[in-house]
């Protein structure tokens, strides 16, 4: 038999039932939300002034009965209770009697288990509801048009997630709602003297599935060998042919359709490393005369554990400066990498960026950007070609679960007061995350377009009219949680 109190906690990707692991649930007590009143007395005058209301945290008060045939099974059920309770970050219990709700919790404190019997116990424990809402399941709103109305059905304010699919050319995304609170990013355009601009113009587009138009690379850290090939999507090693002692693998390189001055390139890789295995990807930018100018790159050189190294190098083998060389915040942030590598330069500003992304989400995770100004101007040669290589050290075990994707080469144009830029182009995805209080572009976080006057704002109980401008430029759908009291 089961209590109809019982309930599940959701903890590292684990269900743990309660009548499954031979717990009766006795009671269960969720107490009411709890308000923190800020007031302010004045002399002379009767009663406070209410400066402030917070909603604290509340508490869930739980009574729970173990029964076992023996003293060593009841020794075990209570500590895998410790261990189950025990957590460094907020889980989740969902009822029985309310399988669509959800409320996160902590442990704080001691509780302990009360012998009945040598086999048996009792014990109650009070947990920490940091978050004090109740939680409905994720809801999906698709906007049949630029203006929609969103019945919102919790007790308490949500946080929206706004995913905008971009239909074309916007040089601002915004979305408001009947309150006049809203979200924006960019500028819109001024049509008496303003016009919009291509700030980043993409010339070369590569996604990875034909060589045809790349020759063998002549200019590497190392020696040319072996062979690449193409599945349909991605660049990848056959084989590193053979180095006496040093970095040795196949290279490829093609010439851009423009040779430029200020550029950016985004390359979409994949390095997949495990012990015992050493090896390294590397994307080179070369002048016209097959001089590197500057390259971006992962690596493992540890044979002992896998350990990546991102590398952001302007200038070639025997003049250069490095921007990046590590791995990161522990030896692991990039292991097991699938990811953007990003370098580029506007005038004499250097900038590179290496970010892991979320296959589920399209997120960029583990991000590193750094930029260093070229003030003696010593790297100053134009990009004309673009070189990929995959590199084995000696004679070790190479690593061969590496491929580049996508690589993209964008053009950087000098724009004056009277020209606005685009931020975004078909196909992209802009997603205001009211939520995490974060706006990202293809996964990419681009806080620093955020409009001065906008803020991230909740979904109220009851009617949301929500607008979105410009018009007919999105598809939009809104994500959200339904929160209650």
């Amino acid at each position: 038999m089961k209590s109809p109190l019982n309930f599940v906690v959701k903890k590292g990707g684990n269900i743990y039932d309660m009548h499954e692991l031979g717990i009766w649930v006795s009671s269960f007590h969720i107490y009411s939300p709890n308000l923190n009143r800020n007031k302010l007395t004045v002399p002379g005058r009767r009663g406070a002034y209410l400066v402030n209301t917070q909603e604290d945290e509340r508490h869930v008060r739980i009574v729970l009965q173990i029964e076992t045939d023996s003293m060593q099974e009841f020794d075990a059920l209570k500590h895998t209770i410790f261990d189950l309770f025990y957590s460094e970050e907020a889980f989740s219990i969902i009822r029985d009697i309310t399988p669509d709700k959800e409320i996160f919790v902590m442990q704080e404190g001691e509780f302990d288990i009360e012998n009945i019997s040598d086999s048996d116990g009792e014990f109650e424990i009070t947990l920490t509801m940091l978050d004090p809402y109740i939680y409905g399941p994720e809801k999906e709103a698709v906007f049949p048009s630029d203006v929609v109305s969103l019945n919102y059905k919790g007790t308490a304010p949500g946080d929206p997630i706004f995913d905008l699919e971009v239909l074309k050319p916007v040089t601002f995304a915004l979305i408001q709602n009947q309150n006049d609170e809203y979200m924006m990013i960019g500028k819109p355009v001024n049509v008496d003297d303003q016009v919009p601009v291509e700030r980043e113009q993409r010339i070369f587009w590569s996604h990875g599935d034909t060589l045809v138009g790349w020759t063998t690379g002549s200019n590497i850290d190392g020696t040319v060998a072996g062979t690449m090939a193409s599945n349909g999507y991605k660049f990848y090693p056959i084989n590193f042919g053979t180095g006496s002692g040093s970095w040795h693998g196949p290279a490829m390189k093609t010439s851009l359709p423009q040779v430029l001055e200020h550029f950016r390139v985004d390359a979409i890789v994949e390095f997949f490393n495990s012990a015992p295995s050493v090896g390294r990807l590397e994307i080179y930018l070369l002048a016209e005369d097959g001089d590197v100018i500057s390259k971006i790159a992962l690596r493992d050189t540890t044979p002992s554990r896998a350990a990546t190294y991102g590398e952001a190098r302007v200038g070639n083998a025997a003049v250069n400066y490095y921007m990046f060389n590590d791995t990161g915040a522990t030896p692991s942030t990039w292991t097991n990498f699938f990811g953007m590598l990003r370098i580029g330069r506007y005038n004499d500003e250097w900038f590179a960026y290496i970010a892991k992304i979320d296959q589920t989400t399209g997120e960029h995770t583990a991000r590193m950007y750094r930029s260093w100004r070229d003030t003696e101007g010593q790297f100053r040669k134009n990009l004309a070609q673009i070189q990929v290589h995959f590199g084995q050290l000696s004679s070790y075990t190479p690593i061969t679960a590496m491929g580049i994707h996508d690589i993209k080469v964008f053009k950087w144009n000098p724009i004056t007061q009277s020209e606005i830029p685009y931020i975004a182009r078909e196909g992209d995805v802009i997603t205001f995350d009211h939520k995490e209080k974060n706006i990202l572009i293809n996964g990419e976080s681009h806080l620093d377009l955020k409009d001065f006057g906008a803020r991230f704002f909740k979904l109220k109980p009851g009617e949301n009219i929500l607008t979105v401008y410009p018009e007919q430029s999105f598809n939009v759908t809104c994500r959200y949680r339904e929160r209650f009291k």
